[in-house]
């Protein structure tokens, strides 16, 4: 019968009356000073405090603000030779394209950046007109770095290396402000970025495409297919039972 009645959705007179008693005792032992039932309790026993979970990978701090680590460069900005590695014989060919071509050592670093066609000649036709222009009238390279100081600054945000503003305050300690802020320490970076380019040009395009090489393939070693022949494993002739 019990079962019955609470599956009826409409209840008896007596159901209601009993209903109405229980109602009324819970609301005097509130009044009273009793202790809350336990779901008010545990949302009391809550703290209101943020947790320090990740948004789309990146961890985020108590005030919600990203703290991705920024990764180094993987070489120094005048190790023009490289290291000894595998990447040995590509490191010297970059040393030699920044000293003697640096137009086509920012094109090729534009064209692995952008992989759209056209990108290594809409890069390299621009420099080699400015690169003329300033050695012609002014006797140095000093219009190039306007037009290519951009590479610099779409790797360092592509794969997210600590620009000059970051590592002076790590070196030293100094200028913390401007880290703080994200738009300071962009414009920052961006200026460091430009200065680099003016003052050690050819070590700047070699630290780029020596960091490009290592991190992107070429986009023309992408468009055309490699076949790989595997020759069949040793097969021995076995007797039979």
């Amino acid at each position: 019968m019990a079962n019955s009645e609470y599956s009826n959705p409409l209840l008896t007179n007596q159901n209601q009356e009993q209903q109405t008693k229980d109602e009324k005792g819970s609301n005097t032992t509130a009044k009273h000073g009793a202790a809350p039932p336990p779901a008010e309790a545990m949302k009391q026993s809550t703290p209101a405090v943020p947790m320090g979970w990740t948004a789309d990978g990146v961890p985020m701090s108590l005030l919600g603000t990203p703290m991705a680590q920024r990764g180094q460069w993987d070489s120094g900005l005048f190790s023009c030779l490289g290291r000894n590695d595998e990447f040995c014989s590509s490191d010297l060919e970059v040393c030699l394209l920044g000293s003697v071509a640096p137009c086509v050592l920012h094109g090729s670093n534009a064209e692995r950046l952008g992989s759209a066609p056209g990108t290594f000649t809409n890069h390299c036709l621009p420099y080699t007109g400015l690169y003329l222009i300033g050695n012609s009238f002014f006797g140095w390279n000093c219009l190039a770095p306007w037009f290519s100081y951009p590479a610099r600054t779409a790797i360092r945000r592509k794969f997210n290396l600590e620009g000059s503003c970051e590592a002076l305050v790590r070196f030293c300690g100094c200028c913390g402000s401007l880290v703080e802020d994200e738009i300071q320490r962009e414009q920052c970076e961006s200026a460091c970025d430009f200065a680099t380019h003016v003052f050690c040009h050819a070590c700047a395009l070699c630290q780029e495409g020596r960091e490009v090489r290592r991190r992107l393939p070429h986009p023309g070693f992408n468009a055309q297919p490699i076949l790989v022949t595997i020759p069949p494993g040793l097969q021995t002739m076995g007797r039979g039972a």
